[in-house]
């Protein structure tokens, strides 16, 4: 996370459902916006949801997009 913030990026997008357990994002100057699921024929269906997520991401925050199974 410190790389990614170091080159200036501002929204980390992953399917690590266990980052929140692992990494605390106190202090820090990127967001990051988890997907539930990782297959691209679930994620297509719901790219709304998930760029609203991205540009509305605050520093040193999580949020989740559930990408149901169908």
């Amino acid at each position: 996370m410190r790389v990614a913030e170091e080159e200036g990026f501002e929204v980390l997008l992953t399917t690590d459902t266990g980052l929140p357990h692992q990494q605390n994002l106190q202090g820090r100057r990127l967001a990051v916006v988890i997907l539930t699921k990782n297959r691209w024929v679930l994620i297509r269906s719901r790219m709304t949801e998930i760029v609203a997520a991205v540009n509305s991401a605050k520093p040193g925050t999580y949020s989740v997009v559930e990408i149901p199974e169908r």
